[in-house]
């Protein structure tokens, strides 16, 4: 049969999404991964599933990188799902979205932005330091906004070999065994940063990252580096805004907004047999 697909972007992080209520099952990996090539395939930075709600949400979000396996939360990609979903009539302008890492509620603003609102972030710590092969040692920043990061302050990012950099961080030891996203951020202003990541799943920078960009400012602002709400430029060009109160543990509420755009719609070849060729 053929399925409709959506093809959308929140600041240059890409996403296919499919109203999974028209699914049979769940794609298996290698599809997914056939689907996110980008030489043979649609394209993008991981697959998105609208389900139906599980736990009392309007609806709920599975969200899988390119490579197949599945991620807990992607805050890029829920802001597009929240622009989907609201078209497709699964959602009001405010709702709750289940994800793996927890309820996430989203708000679609009248400048065509969606404002998320996250959990606080688990296992925050500042004052990390690791070792890379070649003996260099790298402090680091650590905060898992849903998935895990590891956020590194650099002088500047335009020369930095984001790659090897990015992957050497990303498997080391001291985030084993599931690894990490790794951010690197500099200080543009009081309430500023940019940004760069290297996204795990992706293998891969990326243009941007949601849960990233979240840690990121996290950290600095615990870190007493930048102030509340703090601007991110992305490696795109977009600009996306983070707020955070600290409560009595360091961390608190956080609330991310950014654009949801769409790119294009088609529809793609789906059978139960062993290939599959987007259409």
């Amino acid at each position: 049969m053929n399925i409709p697909f959506w093809k959308m972007h929140g600041a240059g992080n890409d996403f296919i999404l499919i109203d999974a209520r028209r699914l049979s099952g769940i794609p298996p990996r290698e599809r997914i991964a056939a689907w996110c090539r980008r030489r043979t395939g649609i394209g993008s930075d991981g697959l998105i599933l609208l389900h139906p709600p599980q736990t009392g949400g309007h609806f709920r979000m599975q969200f899988f990188n390119p490579d197949g396996g599945e991620a807990d939360m992607c805050g890029n990609g829920a802001r597009c799902a929240a622009r989907l979903a609201r078209e497709l009539n699964l959602a009001p302008d405010a709702m709750t979205i289940e994800t793996a890492a927890g309820a996430v509620k989203a708000r679609l603003l009248p400048d065509k932005r969606v404002r998320l609102e996250l959990p606080p972030a688990q296992a925050c710590r500042l004052d990390g330091e690791l070792t890379l092969a070649d003996g260099e040692r790298v402090p680091f920043a650590f905060a898992n906004t849903g998935v895990p990061h590891a956020v590194i302050e650099c002088e500047t990012l335009g020369e930095l070999p984001i790659r090897a950099r990015g992957r050497a961080i990303r498997v080391h030891p001291c985030f084993a065994p599931q690894g990490t996203t790794v951010d690197f951020i500099t200080v543009s202003g009081p309430d500023r940063l940019r940004i760069r990541t290297y996204e795990r799943g992706v293998e891969d920078e990326t243009l941007a990252c949601g849960t990233g960009i979240a840690a990121a400012a996290i950290t600095a602002v615990l870190r007493g580096r930048v102030t509340s709400p703090v601007t991110i430029l992305t490696a795109g060009g977009d600009r996306l805004e983070v707020a955070i109160t600290p409560d009595a543990h360091g961390t608190g509420p956080i609330t991310l907004t950014g654009p949801a755009v769409h790119t294009f719609s088609g529809q793609m070849a789906y059978h139960d047999g062993p290939h599959q060729s987007p259409a």
